[in-house]
């Protein structure tokens, strides 16, 4: 079942989202060579919960942190720890957030200090195809419209999607109904009307789609241990067209 959220229902999801912006600001402050990710994910539960919400992913099926980091091969799901990010590092940053009952999820990509073009290629076109994805979250559009734009660009600049990790309906629960897959053919699946809230999140690697899963049984990895970028917006579908609550 797809949820459709009332007006009052996406004023709340909103408001999660903004403090999502809050927290990327004050990672936009910390982030150089040298922090340890433990570090980023304390600065920003502290925040987070100074605002009157929770971190949605602390306990979350037994996750042990506020905030996942993923650097470099990594995908997506990193924990927090004593590494250090160093310089030519890309660390990709999920955070979730929870108030009054509501959920808000996005992701963004940084660059340490001075990265490869290679790099800052791969965050670029992840960052344009979510970009176009969202501007596909419109009333009549078909989901898989959604997850076309994103398939398309990607390939197009010579990077591959991951298939098998996906967004997300969201709201009243961090994952909801409908899935959304970063490819398909166009003109499938449920058609967008006004009140969904999705999760969109382009997850691209620089080499091969495939990933696996380290022994920590959270994080992934790209299989042939090239760069991997990630970001996110949760997007509310409306008449007025898509509106981006966590920027």
């Amino acid at each position: 079942m797809i949820a459709i959220r009332s007006q009052p229902e996406m004023d709340l999801i909103r408001r999660s989202g903004e403090i999502l912006v809050e927290c990327f600001a004050k990672l936009d402050e910390l982030l150089r060579p040298g922090v340890e990710t433990r570090e980023l994910d304390r600065s920003v539960e502290e925040l987070i919960r100074s605002r009157g919400a929770a971190p949605a992913f602390k306990g979350y099926q037994g996750y042990p942190a506020s905030i996942c980091t993923s650097v470099n091969e990594q995908v997506v799901h990193g924990i927090p720890g004593a590494r250090r990010l160093a310089e030519g590092d890309i660390v990709g940053i999920d955070i979730g957030v929870v108030r009054n009952g509501y959920y808000a999820d996005a992701s963004r990509t940084y660059p340490i200090g001075e990265v490869s073009e290679k790099a800052r290629r791969l965050m670029e076109v992840t960052r344009e195809a979510l970009d176009l994805a969202i501007e596909k979250a419109r009333v009549g559009n078909h989901l898989s419209d959604v997850s076309h734009a994103i398939q398309r660009h990607v390939e197009s600049n010579g990077f591959s999607v991951v298939r098998t990790l996906v967004g997300h309906g969201i709201g009243r629960e961090m994952h909801e109904d409908p899935q959304v897959p970063n490819f398909g053919l166009p003109g499938r699946g449920s058609v967008l009307i006004h009140g969904m809230v999705l999760a969109i999140e382009p997850m691209v690697n620089e080499g091969l789609c495939e990933v696996l899963t380290l022994k920590d049984k959270w994080t992934f990895v790209t299989v042939d241990g090239k760069l991997s970028a990630h970001f996110e917006d949760t997007v509310a579908v409306t008449d007025d067209g898509p509106v981006i609550m966590t920027r």
